[in-house]
């Protein structure tokens, strides 16, 4: 039913998905209701992109389209797959007279991103979708180009029905949005164009696959001529909420969230996700018919426009705010559930013993004789949990924004086919999980950490995890500037605090009663958790501080090096309320 038809947010095959969850959650005896915003989104309109070369060759006019494959289930509906886009990408023409000019007043003028054979393709083996996993020559990464979370023209309040908006100039004045034009192209593309390329030939690493052209740097001696025209609109979205209303501490909330948009199929990215939150959802539902009751209230979410750049789940945090910073305990991530064989958590430090004991008590789906947790042992020497705190998925508002422990988990990470036509059923039956055993598995894992958070009486965090991470990413900062003559022992004094009340609190249970109303230990300012400026992907433990750094490596002056100091002590005084929380007193 998910992935019956290309279903991106703001079309009628997505609001139609919106109504099979909600009549799935219902059927699960779950309340449940939609939260629609009006967004703005893009679409494209029109893309070219010709190779002219040097006479005699002929200029090549790329086709720009992913092919059919033999016996495609899904040939019927393939002309409902979008254009080959970039969301938010600028409109503009580039022509070779222009080039000169625009590139002195603004550097690059535009970008062409191609699916490199090395990354996607499975370089030189041979071989691709349907017959291995690999991308197909003409296959295309889509996906956004915003930098931002959220709708771009309602930055930091909902978009709701009538709500103030920013201007399109005002909107590229906050820099989320690019001012060039970009395409993304195939890896068949990409290498005709790379054979064009002149000038000195690349380092090795930026080199691509062994059977393809080398890669130089140019310039020319080949031009390439890039159109592309854009409409943006505002288009209703639809997030999709589910409540189990808690027993004994309604107000306190629980919260399981995946999106069921994609940019195309979304057989593995988004709705492996969803069909595992719909497996919860009627596993919840077995438990209620045994007469349970969660002691907290727990809530399924459903997100509209991830794709986009988080935009479902953001405005649904940005319209609740207020609720959600006093009232939610935890945010339980999963995207795409399974691309792969093996299982991978991330999560913010207090939650990190939760998630392993979680995978102690589950099969592992590959091996019956194993749990998840003796095989994430074994490939990995020890469990490596990673730190949220990127843009990556739709933890992000939750972390950045309001400060919620949160959690995301997952059986593989990264696939050939990704954002692409072929992100199909038939990829995920024949290499994502043909028995569907990692799905269950994941849908167990997830529920699992579920039912503590929501049932135990006092919650079960670790914060000795979040004290010693941040000792470590301390350590590493003195480090990288120990000859810049920057103070860290604020840092250092205001950590030494966090752990000794952390210890306290987990050597002695009882006193953890004060956290079952008390459990942000993430700072939404940028002082802990969240990406860096440079990698919105990727997760720092103190970004500001991080950014402040690259900023004076750059500048070198004394007034920048001051500014890194201003963070030392920005973070050290919020790593002081921490503690000053988990004591539990007043000064």
């Amino acid at each position: 039913m998910l992935t019956r038809r290309p279903h991106v947010a703001g079309t009628e095959a997505n609001a139609e998905d919106a109504e099979y969850v909600l009549s799935t959650f219902a059927s699960c005896n779950i309340k449940s209701h939609k939260t629609s915003y009006d967004v703005s989104l893009t679409y494209p309109v029109s893309r070219s992109l010709t190779l002219t070369n040097p006479p005699p060759e002929q200029p090549i006019i790329f086709d720009l389209h992913q092919q059919i494959y033999d016996g495609d289930p899904y040939a019927d509906v393939a002309n409902e797959v979008l254009p080959t886009f970039h969301a938010y990408a600028k409109s503009g023409t580039i022509y070779r007279g222009d080039i000169v000019q625009n590139a002195f007043e603004a550097g690059a003028i535009g970008t062409v991103i191609y699916t490199d054979r090395k990354d996607y393709g499975g370089g030189a083996s041979g071989g691709w979708f349907p017959d291995a996993k690999w991308m197909p020559p003409s296959g295309v990464q889509v996906g956004s180009v915003y930098d931002g979370a959220g709708d771009p023209t309602t930055p930091g309040w909902a978009s709701i029905q009538g709500c103030e908006r920013l201007s399109g100039e005002e909107v590229e004045k906050e820099g989320f949005v690019p001012l060039i034009p970009s395409l993304p192209i195939s890896a068949s593309d990409g290498e005709t164009v790379m054979r064009s390329m002149g000038g000195q030939v690349a380092n090795e690493d930026w080199q691509g696959s062994k059977d393809g052209p080398t890669y130089r740097v140019g310039p020319g001696p080949g031009v390439l001529n890039l159109s592309y025209t854009g409409k943006q609109t505002i288009a209703t979205i639809h997030n999709v909420i589910g409540v189990i209303e808690g027993a004994e501490e309604p107000d306190r909330f629980v919260l399981l969230g995946n999106h069921r948009d994609a940019w195309t199929f979304g057989a593995v990215d988004p709705n492996s996700g969803t069909a595992t939150l719909l497996e919860v959802a009627q596993r919840f539902e077995k438990l209620q018919k045994r007469g349970w009751k969660p002691r907290r209230t727990i809530v399924l979410c459903n997100w509209d426009a991830e794709e986009y750049g988080l935009i479902g789940s953001t405005e649904w945090v940005e319209d609740n705010r207020e609720m959600l910073s006093s009232r939610a305990v935890a945010y339980l991530n999963v995207d795409s559930a399974v691309s792969g064989a093996e299982f991978h958590g991330s999560a913010t430090p207090q939650l990190d013993e939760l998630l392993i004991q979680a995978t102690k008590q589950v099969q592992d789906p590959d091996n019956s004789s194993r749990t998840i947790y003796e095989s994430w042992v074994s490939s990995s020497g020890s469990p490596v949990i990673e730190r949220l705190g990127g843009g990556g998925s739709d933890y992000a508002a939750f972390v950045q924004h309001i400060g919620v422990a949160s959690a995301d988990l997952s059986y593989g990470r990264g696939y050939p086919v990704y954002h692409s036509m072929y992100d199909d059923f038939v990829w995920m039956k024949k290499f994502g999980d043909p028995m569907f055993q990692r799905h269950i598995a994941a849908a167990s894992v997830w529920g699992l950490v579920a039912l503590q958070l929501a049932d135990e009486e006092f919650l079960p965090f670790n914060y000795l995890s979040y004290a010693y991470e941040l000792q470590k990413s301390a350590k590493d900062l003195e480090d990288e500037i120990s000859d810049q003559g920057i103070r860290l022992d604020p840092l250092f004094k205001s950590i030494d605090d966090l752990t000794k009340a952390a210890t306290k609190i987990y050597n002695e249970r009882k006193a953890q009663l004060q956290l079952t109303r008390t459990t942000k230990l993430i700072f939404p300012d940028l002082q802990i958790y969240a990406p860096s400026k440079h990698n919105d992907y990727g997760s720092k433990s103190f970004p500001g501080i991080d950014d402040a750094i690259d900023k004076a490596k750059k500048l070198k002056t004394p007034e920048s090096w001051h500014y890194v100091q201003h963070e030392v002590w920005r973070v050290s005084r919020a790593v002081r309320h921490v503690s000053l929380v988990l004591r539990g007193e007043l000064t």
